[in-house]
């Protein structure tokens, strides 16, 4: 793959930043014939697809964050000399060609090109029917910054398929793929790796989790648990379950209170079996299966635990391995809480709605990984790079 150089890339960035700022109107224009066309039965994904004013301004800066960033490719992870005489230097290469796909969201379609375009990676944008016309004024965007700097538009393309000819993209590519980011819910995850015929990155549901230890400080807890819950349901990050611990001080008494508040912001309270005996009026779960489902609405489960260990158990038997927190005033249960919860992003008294690039300090994301092959979190633009050795001699062979 060409390697173009930082400045070219830059340049390109920075076509972009005013292309998208000269049709903001335009954008908001086709993106209204999305909102016109979808039907809001599902609130989460209707969030999702909304332009405005401000998610415009968002893209743009998005696309200045990472210019400002140093240009990952080409960077020395190790460089030693061996007794032989060999010198070997281990840099930093792109991937390749990367294909993401995902539902809704168009401003994706700028925080995943931009990302994969700075790492020097072609990228293959496969956005959901619902978001037809903002992704095509976008990809247009692109088109025309990459034109005006000699380049070709085949480095950020658009992929209109339906459901049947993307799984035959998947099985029988027509160029090489190195990476799919499947940027969905479960069954989206399932179709692509099903299908696809190279590495999946996993970028997965969340059914986050967090747990009131019996030394909480009561009044962080429902802070914690009303932000993490009602900020942004459509979030991959929001929390959908809250383990309380039954020996916290006045049990009865703060799940009560919580439950009323969580009522009176309009989130449905349902409960386990557990809790359902001291609170039957709450609406008991049906079925143990709904432990593994991501609401992405105004929607909250809470259960009862004996102790740190079975609420550790509970999450990592149920939880998607995105986000999980602990609501603790004791600093040792909460490290071998931490350290025990198997997910990408583990909480200590704070909210899980921090899992997310630009909180955490990386900037945009192609997307959260929930993956432990090739990085676990966040994918920055330092992420979306692979590693490949330099080896040098003199004429030497092994003996």
């Amino acid at each position: 793959m060409k390697l173009i150089s930082s400045k070219i890339k830059d340049k390109v960035l920075q076509s972009m930043i005013r292309i998208i700022d000269e049709e903001r109107e335009q954008i908001i224009i086709e993106n209204q014939k999305d909102l016109s066309a979808f039907e809001k039965e599902d609130q989460a994904l209707y969030d999702r697809l909304i332009v405005d004013d401000n998610k415009v301004d968002d893209m743009i800066r998005a696309i200045q964050e990472v210019k400002a960033q140093t240009d990952p490719v080409g960077q020395d992870i190790s460089n030693t000399k061996l007794d032989s005489g060999l010198k070997i230097v281990n840099k930093t290469a792109p991937f390749g060609t990367i294909l993401i796909i995902y539902e809704s969201r168009p401003d994706v379609t700028i925080e995943a090109a931009v990302l994969a375009f700075k790492a020097n990676n072609k990228i293959l944008l496969k956005g959901g029917k619902e978001a037809k016309h903002s992704n095509k004024i976008l990809e247009k965007c692109w088109h025309k910054a990459l034109k005006e700097n000699g380049l070709s538009e085949d480095w950020i393309k658009l992929l209109h398929l339906n459901r049947e000819e993307t799984q035959e993209f998947l099985k029988n590519p027509p160029e090489k793929l190195d990476l799919i980011v499947p940027r969905g819910g479960e069954r989206l995850i399932k179709f692509v790796k099903e299908h696809a015929s190279c590495a999946v990155l996993i970028s997965g549901r969340g059914n986050n989790f967090l747990y009131v230890g019996k030394d909480a400080d009561w009044l962080k807890a429902v802070k914690v648990i009303v932000n993490a819950k009602t900020d942004k349901i459509s979030g991959c990050n929001a929390l959908d379950k809250v383990l309380i611990d039954k020996n916290l001080p006045n049990f009865e008494a703060k799940v009560n209170e919580l439950q009323t508040i969580l009522n009176r912001l309009k989130v449905d309270v349902l409960t386990d079996k557990k809790l359902a005996e001291t609170f039957p009026k709450l609406n008991k779960i049906e079925s143990q299966q709904i432990w593994f489902e991501e609401f992405l609405a105004m929607k909250i489960l809470i259960a009862q635990v004996d102790n740190e260990e079975e609420a550790i158990s509970m999450i990592n038997t149920y939880s998607g391995g995105h986000s999980a927190a602990i609501i603790t005033e004791d600093n040792d249960i909460a490290k071998t809480f931490m350290e025990h919860v198997d997910s990408a992003a583990v909480y200590h008294n704070a909210s899980t709605r921090f899992t997310d690039g630009g909180q955490m300090g990386v900037g945009a994301e192609l997307a959260i990984s929930t993956d432990k092959l090739h990085h676990r979190g966040p994918l920055g633009l330092k992420q979306l790079v692979t590693n490949k050795y330099y080896v040098f001699g003199d004429g030497h062979v092994r003996l």
